[in-house]
């Protein structure tokens, strides 16, 4: 899959001074509200529902929230990386600086397990977390994710 179909180069944001994961988590639903159309507080209210169930912090410096949207009619991602790592409470208790949101509409669908299974593959190369994590532009970072499909 590629990921260009499910990111946008706009919702590529790099170098944020986050100072918490709940501060994260605000921020990501303020970007996604601003971009989709729904409330702000539909998408936090689902992305801290999805963080009740466990930690998206799934290793390695790397978190993927996600969560259905109510009112949302496609998938929706966006990638963050952060200044300087955070606690998300992830599986390997390491911090994270590398974020990569997606919502999906409620009923659910193949495309949003696919995206998830391919940005994972994604994050578990390291070349691409290295290109990542020093990107000096949005428009690379934005190329190392979408420049292959996985």
């Amino acid at each position: 899959m590629n990921l260009s179909s499910a990111i946008a180069p706009e919702d590529v944001i790099l170098d944020l001074s986050i100072s918490t994961k709940a501060v994260l988590i605000k921020k990501l639903a303020a970007h996604a509200a601003a971009r989709t159309g729904l409330t702000e507080e539909a998408i936090h209210t689902a992305l801290l529902g999805r963080e009740r169930l466990g930690s998206t912090g799934i290793g390695h410096g790397v978190a993927m929230p996600h969560a259905p949207v109510p009112g949302l009619r496609t998938s929706f991602a966006a990638l963050m990386v952060l200044k300087k790592p955070i606690d998300f409470e992830a599986v390997d208790d390491l911090p994270v600086d590398v974020v990569f949101l997606l919502l999906s509409a409620p009923e659910g669908s193949n495309e949003y397990l696919k995206i998830l299974a391919a940005v994972a593959r994604k994050m578990r190369d390291e070349r691409v977390m290295k290109v990542l994590r020093g990107a000096k532009s949005e428009h690379a970072a934005y190329s190392i994710l979408v420049e292959q499909p996985v």
